[in-house]
């Protein structure tokens, strides 16, 4: 059999091996969204198998499982660590035109060396044993592995209440790739969930040592906590949210649904709209004025199956898609900010399909002369992140937009083992751009679109984003 993941892998013309091989290939990786788990970088954390770093909280493999049949004990059950990743063997066969199929097999030539071989149950022992041989020595603990992928940052994500004592201990270790934090307050405007909300207010209390006795106090300590994660190096702001919240609302209005939430009394659906409205111009002034960027990520339906939540949790691969307006309420969230010249920069990511034209001019309607890409139309994201949703974003920005100005790919993973993905949108650039100075639709003049990729893998994120990183330190 041929060997499947060659080095040309995806690049189906001259042009576009050399873009990528002479341009794209040799960029290091700014990772600047993602959920790896802070505290295994601090440790530097050493896997015992393949299964704990790949299959455990990986909700796309998840899902493939279940679709394949495999029962939950094998998936987030209390099988065996073997038994789970065997399970996942067998699936993958039958993962073929999926992106799944694709990743695996990048992530095992990368950074594991395994070539020729492609992962099924009469491979599954030998993969298993080969990469967690390799996992458990110094040289794949997480640090190394990211040292091996040219990582040169990471901006993980976590909430207002998190203490941020791995990052401190990362930073006073002096590891030489950054690691970031990002602030995702999503719970501090939550309040379709009054118990949990609640509860979240009641933490902020005790974290600020304030009494939150009205909603001024309440954005006082949110303020606190944004400035403490600013202290702490964080520059970026995230929310995971159905769609951007824009209704009408009054300063008193507010101050008495969040009155009538702390007594414990339901606010109705028109008072969450506006809680919620209030609470994303609140946040998005906190970046402006601290100048950080805030990241909207739009349109995910989450925790579809009351069955799966009762029984295992959120997050287990139970989301998908939701068809929420989106142009109405995002128009009038940044006109909001803009029309006080109070707009941070900001990253918009779409979820559904449906939505990606329609983000990718809205971002064009705020754009400033105060820096090159203020407003971007976020990389391929979630359910998108395949071939298909890759080339229709980079597509899609290209006509409506400056693709030359792109911030480029992310992981959006919890996974040590995911910075393929970075590989993966590279390759599909390259293809892209190739396959258009072929057809004469670009100039043969491979260092002005070489540029133009080294701009995009990298260079962009590097100075759009105010961290510095360790070459300009």
């Amino acid at each position: 059999m041929a060997e499947f993941i060659t080095e040309d892998f995806l690049l189906q013309t001259k042009t576009a091996r050399i873009l990528y091989h002479e341009y794209a290939e040799k960029m290091p990786i700014y990772d600047y969204h993602c959920h790896l788990p802070a505290d295994l970088i601090a440790a530097d954390h050493r896997f015992d198998n393949l299964t704990q770093p790949w299959l455990d909280g990986d909700h796309y493999k998840w899902r493939a499982m279940r679709a394949n049949g495999v029962a939950e004990k094998y998936i987030t059950g209390d099988a065996g660590d073997y038994e789970k990743f065997e399970k996942w063997a067998q699936t993958v066969p039958y993962c073929l035109r999926n992106p799944l199929y694709h990743w695996t097999h990048l992530e095992l030539k990368n950074p594991f060396g395994v070539k020729g071989k492609l992962l099924g149950p009469d491979t599954a022992r030998e993969i298993y044993d080969t990469c967690s041989q390799m996992l458990r020595t110094p040289e794949f603990s997480v640090r190394n592995i990211m040292r091996r992928m040219n990582v040169k940052l990471v901006c993980t994500t976590e909430g207002p209440l998190d203490s941020l004592e791995h990052h401190k201990r990362i930073r006073q270790d002096g590891f030489e790739i950054k690691v970031h934090t990002a602030f995702r307050p999503d719970k501090a405007m939550a309040v379709e969930d009054l118990a949990s909300f609640n509860v979240f207010v009641d933490k902020l209390e005790e974290i600020c040592n304030m009494d939150i006795a009205n909603f001024h106090s309440y954005i006082e300590a949110l303020r606190n906590r944004h400035y403490y994660f600013h202290q702490n190096g964080c520059r970026l702001s995230d929310h995971g949210i159905e769609t951007a919240y824009a209704e009408d609302y009054t300063e008193s209005e507010i101050k008495n649904i969040f009155d009538k939430i702390r007594c414990g009394r339901e606010p109705d659906s028109c008072e969450r709209l506006k809680f919620k409205s209030a609470m994303m111009v609140e946040l998005a002034l906190m970046d402006h004025e601290a100048g950080w960027i805030q990241q909207l990520h739009l349109g995910a339906l989450r925790n579809n199956s009351t069955r799966m939540l009762r029984a295992i949790g959120p997050d287990i691969g139970c989301d998908s898609m939701g068809d929420f307006e989106t142009a109405g309420p995002l128009s009038k969230f940044l006109d909001r900010l803009d029309a006080k010249n109070k707009l941070p920069k900001t990253i918009i990511y779409n979820l559904n399909p449906r939505d990606t034209a329609l983000c990718a001019t809205m971002v064009g309607n705020f754009q400033a002369g105060s820096a090159p890409g203020k407003m971007q139309y976020g990389s391929a994201w979630w359910f998108l992140d395949q071939k298909d949703g890759m080339e229709e974003q980079i597509n899609v920005l290209s006509n409506m937009g400056l693709l030359s100005r792109f911030v480029g790919m992310l992981t959006d993973s919890r996974s040590f083992l995911s910075y393929p993905r970075h590989e993966y949108f590279r390759r599909i650039l390259c293809n892209m751009l190739g396959d258009d100075v072929e057809a004469g639709l670009l100039p043969n003049d491979p260092a002005l679109i070489g540029k133009m990729i080294e701009d995009i893998c990298f260079n962009n994120a590097r100075d759009y984003f105010p961290i510095p990183i360790p070459d300009e330190s």
